[in-house]
């Protein structure tokens, strides 16, 4: 059995992923530092969005 990443994340497993609360992730999406889509309403972030903005803050931190 393997368990893949999925594709899409929710806002909850983004903000346990980035270990902040939901206004920052929301924050991080309105100002367009993290790509988020909407399916029927809800919005969610794909995974590979989540790994650029880790890249990037860790290159901003060097």
């Amino acid at each position: 059995m393997t368990t893949a990443t999925p594709e899409l994340m929710t806002v909850p497993e983004v903000m346990e992923r980035l270990k902040v609360g939901r206004t920052k992730v929301y924050d991080l999406i309105r100002t367009r530092q993290l790509v988020s889509i909407k399916v029927d309403g809800c919005r969610r972030i794909p995974t590979d969005a989540v790994r650029a903005f880790i890249t990037g803050q860790i290159g901003e931190g060097a």
